[in-house]
């Protein structure tokens, strides 16, 4: 599917690491050369034209991220990173919203950087992190949030898509029960954004964090949504040019309003235009007939696997493009360098969750991430490798 938009395939490599980062259209290096050779101009600053295009691709490109979740322009952020995004909201809103022995949910199955600034902020404050129970599938259900919930429950902060179990969590149903309650939700939409429709509106999600480049676009750029009224309590967590209004000699500040607020400094303008040619680009295709192919691909995927006695699959009834499994008796890193031999490129590790070896009692996977430019072919590739009935041997 669009194989041809990707340079890099000609190399004759085998990509199955999208969960990581994916891979890059022509589009999207055009676009930015085009910037760098052409009106390569700050925002914001000046009067003249190129400095006037150079602001007005960069705020299409907000209208196009907006668009693309059904928010307002001012409900779109850049930062960058989705990790960057989730610490500005935990410590630029939540770090003066919540008090000494309020409760935030999370689970064992969330990235690294949806638990980490977590675990900082219940230093400062002194909050409670408790974990929602999951499924014997590792999943989450609105009964177990339900189950989880206490009348000091205040957060609740998990992944639309985790990212090596790959469960699509009821994030609205998760939502509209912890509304009715009076709790704000935050969620980690940096595998499910890429992949799927996401509505914020339909979905009424508090604060939404993502990824450019695990959505073919650059690195470096990462967006932050939040309900305005919501923002509007938001401290900003760095100051400086481009997000203030005026100041004065005896410390008198007048700053921006949002979105600017939270934009110190130059941005990432190159990156930012990139990006709105990307949004075109995926909408250009259909988010639900990407959502549809990888279904496709992974439900071939895992019969394919299912094939081969010795690999055990984590996440056999998950339903995104994400399939975390082990070959019995080798090493993750090792099957993954291994494979690496063929041209094949996949993870293997803790996939930044590393609380996760509680649940599924392992501590490294190989993760087969999916994504529209996969075909069922590089699935067979694979198995006929992983089949080798000599692997063993040659690993060890």
């Amino acid at each position: 599917m669009h194989r041809e938009d990707f340079n890099i395939l000609n190399q004759d490599i085998i990509y199955f690491d999208s969960g990581a980062t994916t891979l890059k259209p022509k589009v999207l290096a055009e676009t930015i050369s085009d910037y760098y050779n052409n009106y390569s101009a700050n925002v914001h600053r000046g009067d003249y034209d190129i400095s006037l295009k150079a602001e007005n691709l960069l705020e299409n490109s907000r209208i196009a991220v907006a668009d693309f979740i059904n928010a307002s322009n001012n409900e779109i952020i850049f930062t960058s990173n989705a990790t960057d995004s989730l610490n500005k909201i935990i410590f630029g809103y939540f770090l003066n919203y919540l008090e000494s022995g309020d409760e935030v949910l999370l689970t064992l199955s969330e990235h690294a950087s949806n638990i980490l600034p977590w675990f900082e902020l219940a230093k400062r404050k002194n909050i409670v992190i408790k974990y929602i129970k999951l499924t014997d599938d590792h999943k989450v259900t609105l009964e177990n949030v339900k189950d989880s919930i206490t009348d000091k429950t205040k957060v609740i902060s998990i992944a639309h898509i985790t990212n090596v179990i790959g469960d699509v969590r009821p994030i609205k149903d998760i939502i509209a029960y912890a509304h009715q309650n009076n709790i704000l939700t935050v969620i980690d939409g940096a595998q499910s954004v890429p992949h799927m429709r996401v509505d914020v509106k339909d979905l009424d999600i508090d604060f939404l964090a993502f990824s450019a480049h695990k959505m073919c676009g650059p690195t470096g750029l990462g967006i932050l949504y939040g309900k305005y009224d919501l923002l509007s309590k938001m401290q900003p967590l760095i100051v400086g040019g481009g997000m203030n209004g005026s100041f004065s000699v005896d410390g008198e500040i007048s700053y921006n309003e949002q979105p600017y607020l939270y934009e110190a400094g130059t941005p990432n303008i190159a990156g930012i235009i990139g990006f709105g040619s990307v949004i075109n680009y995926l909408n250009n295709i259909g988010m639900d007939n990407i959502s549809k192919y990888e279904k496709e691909l992974r439900d071939y995927a895992v019969n394919r696997l299912k094939e081969i006695d010795d690999i055990i699959i984590y996440n056999e009834n998950s339903e995104s493009g994400i399939i975390a499994f082990n070959y019995k008796d080798i090493f993750a890193q090792d099957l993954a360098i291994y494979l690496n031999k063929y041209n094949i490129c996949l993870r293997a590790g803790n996939h930044c969750a590393k609380i996760l070896k509680e649940e599924i009692s392992i501590k490294n996977t190989c993760r087969l991430s999916l994504y529209f430019y996969n075909t069922k072919e590089e699935i067979d590739k694979l198995v006929e490798v992983l089949k080798n009935p000599n692997i063993k041997n040659e690993i060890i």
